[in-house]
């Protein structure tokens, strides 16, 4: 198996306005196949996490690992407003169920499109694809710099790793290894449902300093109190890391999710947070997890998978 899927660019096709000629482009008429020798232009670059192991072993419903070819199908349709690249360069897979090598893949692909001055977003997969995506920063960063990790999601994630890692275990996993390496854990994790986390993972997270707001304080009108809270976790780091559970999300807006929210978080809050995370100049990667395209209604998580790439990389 290669350590890498190759790319197929047959996805990225749809409808064509040759009448309103440049003005009428969309994303499968710009995104480039990422080359398979030499060095590209600096860009975003699309990888694929297609994986639900995590998801698996942490007795979720699977299905997530079908996220990254559904998410670029809505996505090729999307009228195209960038001023920069974008290559796709293809998928990390999980299909031996080593969860290990797949991150191991997955950090690797990361830190070489950072290396190569590229914007890494990733498209999981569940959200164990976290500890690949922060592990490719991490190597690439080497220690320079802190890296504030930014999570909106209704679950901490911070279940301790016993004999395996999973979809609950990334930040934990993350933890574990800052410390290891003597570098801050500096982690926000913004949308909490109270009664989706016990109180063991409210008490990790006070332990490892987590910021953390709940789904039910994070309303329009609170906008201005977490715009300012964003910019004090803001101040204190270098490099910013986010990462974007789409469970996150009202479940009548994000059915297709392994744990839909009972309430959530609206996209009138968190699209105007990751507008000031881009403006931060910080922010070096970004990932979206957990879409499970087997669960979806009408495409209509898919959609907002698709609007929320776009805002990532505007």
């Amino acid at each position: 198996m290669d350590k890498f899927n190759p790319v197929d660019m047959s996805v990225w096709q749809g409808r064509q306005d040759p009448e309103d000629g440049e003005l009428a482009l969309r994303w499968h008429d710009k995104v480039q196949p990422w080359p398979q020798t030499g060095r590209a232009a600096p860009g975003v670059a699309l990888v694929g996490f297609a994986c639900d192991e995590g998801v698996h072993r942490n007795k979720g419903r699977v299905g997530a690992a079908g996220a990254p070819l559904a998410v670029r199908k809505l996505l090729a349709n999307t009228a195209w407003h960038l001023g920069r690249h974008v290559y796709d360069s293809g998928d990390v897979n999980c299909e031996d169920g080593d969860l290990d090598a797949a991150h191991g893949r997955l950090a690797e692909r990361v830190a070489s499109l950072l290396d190569e001055g590229h914007f890494p977003l990733v498209l999981g997969g569940g959200h164990e694809v976290a500890f690949g995506s922060w592990s490719g920063l991490n190597r690439h960063l080497a220690g320079r710099g802190r890296v504030g990790i930014i999570n909106f999601d209704a679950h901490f994630d911070l279940r301790m790793k016993l004999e395996q890692a999973s979809s609950g275990t990334p930040f934990f996993q993350i933890a574990e290894q800052c410390a290891a390496q003597g570098t801050p854990f500096t982690y926000a994790c913004l949308g909490v449902a109270e009664t989706a986390n016990t109180r063991a993972l409210f008490a990790r997270a006070e332990a490892l300093g987590v910021w953390h707001e709940l789904d039910e304080a994070m309303t329009p009108a609170e906008l201005p109190v977490l715009l300012s809270g964003l910019d004090a976790f803001i101040a204190r780091c270098d490099h910013l890391y986010l990462t974007i559970d789409l469970d996150v999300l009202p479940a009548a807006v994000m059915p297709g999710v392994s744990a839909p929210a009972a309430r959530g978080v609206e996209l009138a809050v968190i699209e105007p947070l990751i507008a000031h995370i881009r403006a931060s100049g910080k922010l070096r990667l970004a990932d979206l997890a957990e879409y499970n395209p087997s669960l979806d209604q009408d495409n209509r998580s898919a959609r907002v998978a698709a609007r929320l790439v776009h805002q990532l990389t505007k």
